[in-house]
């Protein structure tokens, strides 16, 4: 096969470029013309020529959803390239639409969709390739396409959810903070000056007050300075892998918030997995490359260590319970799934159900953290309004016969 570089019209008169393969010239052209391309100059590419320059805009997540459901339906019904320009046309970001245009130039030129992605790494994760190319594989593209839009419209919309959850306890973590210490700054030390001159010991709750606010409001740069230097320190510890790991693992132990983290990665796990045994794509493939999708350090070298027992040949149900980190729920549907032959629908059901426990968990949590927090900045200011009058009480008594 040899390579040729052509200038040609599309069937609206547009010209394109690229290059494609086809073993002469009288073959490269009737496989453009496949594609509804009327070369104007053909001729042979050298092998130092580079094919494709990629930018280095990306997809938004929002954006791949939409994009993948918009070609799964696309596909259906029309020729892939066919169905690519059209998505590049009404595309309305340029970054996106840079993006859409290097890889339907790249299907243009004789690649896989599959190949064609993989020139904007940053746009199509490695597992979306490998579906995408499994689903080119076994002939059922515009499927794999609806089931892999349907898996990050769910990924979205529980990212959605719980960005939505934490948006109102946030702001009023946020305004109590500021409110406390808004007093503390600038409203305990006026009132500090007031009682400099009394001849009193002030009360012990009185003087721990004062002693914070003149801290804060003499030394909040330096305890920024702090914060700082300790979130830099932090950041740099946790890049060590060992460090991180067991900083993982002390995470995922923690009472409520160890089982959220674990539920959330086991149901995008279970769906990933349910996605690929239902496009026949390799259980082993599938979870290495899962891999760079879960954040936790501890929760990813157990699914490696499952990935690597498939490969010696256990069951993924066996794999699941050596590893020992993913809830019992979900072993259990995997066990029965893999009995009855119907393991992609018994891992969909799991994750239904692990996500139905994390809302419910995240709902929970999130109707004891708003009260916690008006109880907290409430307590704050009782205290510093109890520092106040505790010294004018005392001057009373004194001042009283």
């Amino acid at each position: 096969m040899a390579e040729f570089r052509y200038e040609a019209l599309d069937i609206e008169g547009k010209p394109r470029a690229g290059r494609i393969s086809a073993a002469s010239s009288e073959a490269a052209r009737a496989d453009l013309l496949d594609k509804r391309l009327f070369a104007t100059k053909l001729e042979a590419a050298t092998t130092s020529e580079p094919t494709l320059v990629t930018g280095s805009a990306r997809l938004k997540p929002n954006a791949l959803g939409l994009f993948t459901r918009q070609l799964a339906t696309l596909a259906s019904v029309t020729p892939l390239e066919e169905a690519l320009r059209t998505i590049v046309k009404q595309t309305e970001g340029d970054k996106a639409r840079a993006v859409l245009t290097t890889v339907h130039g790249a299907v243009i030129e004789g690649r896989r969709l599959s190949d064609a992605m993989a020139l904007e790494p940053a746009s199509f994760p490695p597992l979306y390739r490998a579906m995408v190319a499994a689903g080119e594989g076994a002939g059922t593209l515009p499927q794999v396409l609806e089931r892999l839009a349907a898996l990050l419209d769910r990924q979205a919309e529980m990212k959605g959810r719980v960005q939505a959850a934490l948006a109102y306890p946030a702001a009023l973590a946020a305004v109590a903070t500021l409110a406390v210490a808004a007093l503390m700054i600038f409203v305990v030390p006026r009132i500090a000056e007031q009682f400099a001159d009394i001849g009193q010991t002030l009360p012990l709750l009185t003087r721990i007050v004062m002693a914070l606010s003149h801290a804060l409001a003499t030394g909040w740069w330096v305890i920024l300075l702090l914060g700082a230097v300790g979130g830099v320190l932090a950041n740099r510890a946790l890049n060590d892998e060992a460090l991180r790991r067991r900083f993982d693992a002390w995470l995922l132990g923690l009472p409520l918030l160890g089982r959220l983290l674990r539920d959330w990665q086991a149901a995008r796990l279970a769906r990933t997995l349910a996605m690929m045994v239902a496009s026949r794509l390799p259980l082993v493939d599938g979870l290495k490359l899962t891999l760079p999708t879960i954040g936790n350090r501890e929760i990813r070298m157990r699914v490696a260590q499952m990935a690597d027992d498939i490969s010696e040949g256990a069951s993924l149900t066996a794999a699941m319970r050596r590893a020992a980190i993913l809830p019992p729920l979900l072993v259990a549907m995997a066990a029965g799934g893999e009995s009855a032959g119907r393991l992609d629908v018994m891992l969909e059901k799991g994750a239904e159900a692990l996500e139905r426990e994390y809302d419910a968990l995240t709902r929970s949590a999130l109707a004891l953290l708003e009260p916690a927090i008006i109880l907290f900045m409430g307590g704050a200011v009782a205290v510093i309004v109890l520092s106040i009058l505790l010294p004018i009480l005392q001057l009373e008594s004194l001042a009283t016969p």
